[in-house]
């Protein structure tokens, strides 16, 4: 299996460069795998550059979990992430990956300084 990094993912979801998109494609075709990093900044990008709503990089998310060339790391993660997103948008994506990811290896609570994130289930407000 392949990886990708982070513009290739853009230009899967925003298909704003033809030539790229047609590249991005080839390369996924036989198969790639997505970091949770890599997930992250494609939500990021997706906000601040190309100025997104939630609920429209939810569903780019969303995409990306069920498309049949590419795997997501620890897709129950990021479905669980997601789900906290699509509740409270306001926190961010990265932030409810990072929650999920410290619920599943066994590390909670996060510690935050966020008040957002420390309303979540699994946070300290410190």
């Amino acid at each position: 299996m392949r990886a990708i990094d982070t513009n290739i993912l853009v230009r899967l979801l925003t298909r704003d460069d033809q030539q790229q998109v047609v590249r991005a494609e080839a390369f996924v075709s036989k198969g790639a795998w997505i970091q949770h990093v890599v997930l992250a900044e494609a939500a990021w990008v997706l906000e601040t550059v190309y100025e997104l709503e939630a609920a429209s990089i939810a569903q780019a998310i969303e995409m990306i979990l069920n498309h049949e060339h590419l795997t997501v790391q620890d897709p129950q993660v990021v479905t669980a992430a997601l789900a906290h997103y699509r509740k409270k948008p306001s926190i961010g994506f990265s932030d409810c990956l990072v929650l999920e990811t410290a619920r599943k290896i066994g590390y909670l609570p996060l510690g935050t300084f966020d008040r957002r994130l420390g309303k979540l289930d699994g946070t300290q407000l410190l």
